[in-house]
């Protein structure tokens, strides 16, 4: 049994930045939607969280939670922003709209600076604020532990229970001492460290091997970091039983197809690999809409697979590589739909295997370490991050084998420029789009009237939030001129400045 921080996630942007800091304070922690408390074992419980939420306690809708249950774990509880205000509103506190609305940066001011929650902190110490509600009267048996310059209560706790409330996001990098707060929940709740990369694959090696038992595996590899280390493990865990389907779907980068399978093997992988190109031009062709294309490039998959399985006897489940920013994105409990991905968004209802998805909780830092950890070369483990679509989400509009060829030449330049003046491994993720725009240029004494090309790079850890890169000016010039007098029917490339939120990574 794995002991661990039960987060409850009221759909919060930053539910999944808790379970992250805490997980880097060595104890594991694991989200789960508001409501599924009751499926819950208390013997498998340190503590418990509440996320932050989009909703107001006081809204109609508003996400509710049955306090008494909460309290019959018998186990510390910390409420975060709207967690924290949902805690008084259930209780018999007051929570209201605020007269001075607090976004960003502000500085706590401590009446109790020796209470286990806060202890070692700073006074002053800068948090994050983001809410247009406040608490403006406790519930009976609480008191306050902190204030800022605008509302009376940033920090509470129970007289008589483990319980805190804070009316900011200790998760966030601008709380500069969030991590204090959080590691003194912990001490509070009594843990012990019990996760790192070591832990993760013993225990996941042993999930798998009694999740899988005897059965044979089908892995659906894109070429990706993701479903490699997915494969390593599944590799570990039962050996010959499983077989690797890499797929060419056209949509891959520039000899992708044949370099990855290469290094695959070197692995000792057992791979296929098929050239369907044919078949998801075909199934594209026309479809403009971002969603459309991704939902049609994940049936596809589904559909390569199931053909490929159906060669191979007695073959039950499909793995992917499928990692927890994949599923945020795809389904929140807002039910509001960022993008979907093909990993989580376009399965079909009725699909002949098993799903097995063993870096479903980890983040893509915590990917690479597990991939460094099963012994894979650095330079596949520190691969850009590829999306599952390929480039046929940065072809806008219509995906055509004519596109996607000069898209792949364009992007060539830029990743190939990117290592030759060491910057790959400085950004995090790294592309071309091909833009539908076709603009005025000169060529000697030639009008042209071409397409433009944007590039994207971009910095972040754990693809939440992320920021574009400041690469030079002179390299940025280097590979505008290659691509121009390269790669013919592109007379203008621009530079993508923007960063998540609001914009995502990749432009559809």
């Amino acid at each position: 049994m794995l002991k661990k921080i039960l987060i409850l996630d009221f759909g919060s942007q930053t539910t999944q930045l808790i379970g992250r800091r805490i997980r880097d304070l060595g104890v594991y922690s694991e989200i789960v939607p508001y409501h599924a408390l009751d499926k819950q074992n208390p013997e498998e419980i340190w503590g418990i969280i509440l996320s932050g939420s989009p909703f107001s306690v006081n809204d109609p809708n508003a996400f509710k939670i049955d306090v008494d249950k909460l309290f019959s774990f018998g186990v510390p509880v910390l409420g975060i922003c709207y967690g924290a205000q949902l805690l008084m509103h259930e209780l018999g506190g007051k929570v209201a709209k605020s007269k001075t609305r607090e976004y960003g940066r502000t500085h706590l001011s401590f009446l109790n600076p020796d209470d286990d929650l806060v202890r070692g902190m700073s006074e002053g110490s800068q948090a994050w604020m983001s809410h247009s509600d406040t608490i403006i009267e406790l519930a009976p048996g609480f008191e306050t532990i902190a204030k800022t310059s605008d509302i009376p209560t940033a920090i509470y706790r129970s007289k008589d229970k483990k319980v805190w409330g804070v009316q900011f996001h200790p998760e966030v990098q601008h709380s500069e001492e969030g991590n204090t707060l959080l590691k003194n929940f912990l001490f509070i709740c009594d843990t012990s460290e019990n996760w790192n990369t070591a832990s993760f694959v013993d225990m996941t090696v042993n999930a798998l091997k009694e999740q899988l038992g005897d059965d044979k595996v089908i892995l659906a590899l894109s070429g990706g970091v993701d479903s490699s280390v997915a494969a390593a493990l599944l590799n570990k865990a039962i050996g010959d039983r499983l077989t690797c389907i890499f797929v060419d779907h056209g949509l891959l980068r520039k000899n992708e197809f044949e370099d990855v399978l290469a290094m695959y093997r070197e692995l000792g992988l057992n791979v296929i690999g098929v050239n369907a190109k044919d078949y998801f031009f075909s199934n594209l062709k026309g479809v403009t809409d971002p969603e459309q294309k991704r939902k049609i490039i994940g049936k596809g998959f589904i559909e390569v697979f199931d053909r490929e399985a159906a060669k191979i006897k007695d073959v039950k489940w499909l793995a992917q590589g499928t990692i927890y920013p994949d599923v945020i994105e795809s389904l929140s409990i807002t039910g509001m739909v960022i993008k979907s991905h093909h990993n989580v968004g376009g399965l079909p209802k009725e699909m002949k295997l098993k799903l097995v998805e063993p870096l479903r909780l980890l983040f893509k830092d915590e990917v690479r370490r597990v991939g460094l950890q099963l012994g894979m070369p650095h330079s596949m483990v520190y691969r850009h991050p590829f999306p599952g679509p390929g480039l046929g989400i940065r072809v806008l509009g219509e995906v055509t084998p004519e596109k996607v060829a000069k898209l792949q030449e364009a992007d060539y330049i830029f990743i190939t420029m990117l290592r030759k003046w060491k910057l790959y491994e400085d950004v995090w993720q790294a592309g071309a789009v091909l833009l539908p725009v076709y603009s005025v240029g000169v060529m000697g004494d030639e009008r042209t009237y071409d397409q433009v090309v944007a590039l994207r790079a971009v910095s972040s850890r754990d693809a939440m939030t992320a920021d574009w890169v400041h690469l030079p000016y002179e390299f940025l010039a280097q590979v505008s001129s290659e691509i121009i007098n390269k790669v013919p029917g592109i007379n203008r490339v621009v530079y993508d400045i923007s960063s998540k939120p609001p914009a995502t990574i990749e432009w559809e």
